[in-house]
């Protein structure tokens, strides 16, 4: 079988260390949704990470299934689909009633009808090789994007001198996430996997930097809300193409 031999064997094995971290990445967000079961309240979270999350992971799934030997790529997707889809099924349960009809109108504009323009735009290209590149590189802007995200978050850090809604551990995974996932990409040898994945692993070197600058700082007394970790959480992690 071509997944034995170099370099698909590398790829293989990459993807594997890839999927493992991702999966503990993905399931970071749990303690606000037990925290949302527990009270019966969504208490001001939000849930577009989760929407953007969703709309991420579908795109690079289906991307996914178009190319072939990315096995990997779509087990780890499946699963971010699946668990995205459950924590808005919780959030939209317990949310306060305007907050949950925007939510699912914000469900139906970004994961219903964006995602299936887009879909359906992809059907049509009539090169099955053009509508990989075209769909790939759509993954890749979205992922770019989504990274651009966190960088509020970079910037509190600055501005506070206190890292204490940025933990390390996390940061760390999602650094060696991003290596993985860029070096199943270069196996693969597929840039659209590949690109994202160094602006992740570079967001993941100056979040772990300024964790080594600033942890040493005295604790600022106005903390930022919980739910502000939450979203830096899920927008860097669902950013790379897993």
């Amino acid at each position: 079988m071509a997944i034995f031999h170099s370099p698909h064997i590398l790829a293989f094995t990459f993807g594997i260390l890839g999927n493992i971290l991702s999966i503990f990445v993905y399931l970071a967000p749990l303690p606000t949704f037990y925290r949302i079961w527990q009270k019966k309240s969504t208490e001001g979270f939000h849930a577009l990470p989760y929407l953007v999350a969703l709309f991420s992971s579908a795109l690079w799934l289906y991307y996914a299934i178009l190319k072939t030997n990315t096995f990997l790529l779509i087990t780890i997707n499946s699963f971010g689909c699946v668990l995205e889809f459950l924590y808005l099924v919780v959030f939209i349960a317990f949310a306060a009633n305007p907050v949950r009809m925007l939510t699912i109108r914000i469900f139906a504009v970004i994961n219903m009808g964006l995602l299936g323009f887009i879909l359906l735009a992809i059907h049509f290209i009539p090169k099955h090789s053009n509508a990989v590149k075209v769909m790939g590189w759509i993954c890749v802007a979205v992922s770019i994007s989504v990274f651009a995200a966190p960088l509020s978050i970079l910037r509190q850090v600055i501005k506070t001198k206190s890292v204490e809604f940025l933990p390390f551990s996390l940061s760390f995974f999602l650094t060696l996430s991003a290596v993985m996932w860029f070096a199943y990409g270069v196996f693969l040898k597929d840039m659209c996997i590949a690109i994202p994945n160094v602006v992740g692993f570079v967001l993941g070197l100056l979040q772990m930097l300024l964790y080594a600058v600033y942890r040493k700082r005295k604790i600022m007394e106005e903390k930022l809300p919980e739910q502000v970790k939450s979203i830096a959480v899920v927008e860097v992690s669902e950013a790379q193409p897993k």
